[in-house]
């Protein structure tokens, strides 16, 4: 079981994703994940302010950026700098990051990575597919995933963009993700939380559809 003081709360914020001279209009899960006293922040989209309250206070141990899109890392460095806490981002994602916030530093994620948050140990898992660098965010003894844009209810991430690929993603999955305890809640990047039990049986039917 995971340690009883483990919460996990959820912020919405709202503002542009911007890819390949594209705009569209976006509401981001941001997710804090901890107990009274420190928190793990997971993704760092559009709006400092209501992240920092929902903080309160509380030791932040890091921003884990499921990846580099813009609206996934808008205010990475104005959070950095309010809650004194680093920014991880994987190198996959590298120029992504630039093109977003230049050559302003990080530090780096790995694959197999572990943090510990509230006595609870959550591993990182590098998934690419929607990005290079596209991480999730796995807590076995909580029995949730927190998977940016790499699955959400009804399928994988979009791939038809710039550093993107379906079969990639397709790949991470099979490998990472859908062998995974059927009860792990999926916690994605946008729109309404899943199961992977609910996602792994329509595998076959994404790659038929291929997108």
């Amino acid at each position: 079981m995971a340690h009883r003081d483990l919460r996990i709360e959820n912020i919405v914020t709202h503002g542009i994703f911007a890819l390949d001279g594209g705009e569209w209009e976006v509401d981001n899960n941001i997710w804090v994940l901890g107990d009274d006293r420190e928190v793990l922040i997971i993704d760092a989209a559009h709006d400092a302010a209501p992240i920092i309250q929902a903080v309160g206070g509380r030791t932040v141990r890091g921003i884990l950026c499921t990846h580099a899109h813009n609206d996934h890392i808008t205010v990475a460095p104005e959070l950095a700098a309010e809650l004194d806490a680093p920014v991880y981002v994987h190198p996959g994602d590298q120029m992504l990051w630039e093109q977003t916030h230049g050559d302003l530093g990080h530090e780096e994620l790995s694959n197999g990575q572990v943090f510990t948050i509230a006595g609870t140990e959550v591993h990182v898992l590098n998934t690419p597919g929607h990005s290079p660098g596209s991480c999730c965010f796995y807590v076995p003894e909580a029995d949730e995933l927190f998977s940016g844009d790499t699955l959400f209810q009804g399928g994988p991430g979009a791939t038809g963009r710039k550093y993107s690929s379906f079969d990639t993603i397709i790949e991470s999955l099979k490998s990472s993700v859908l062998d995974l305890p059927p009860e792990t809640t999926v916690r994605t990047g946008h729109g309404d939380h899943t199961s992977v039990g609910a996602e792994a049986p329509h595998l076959e039917e994404w790659i038929r559809r291929g997108h």
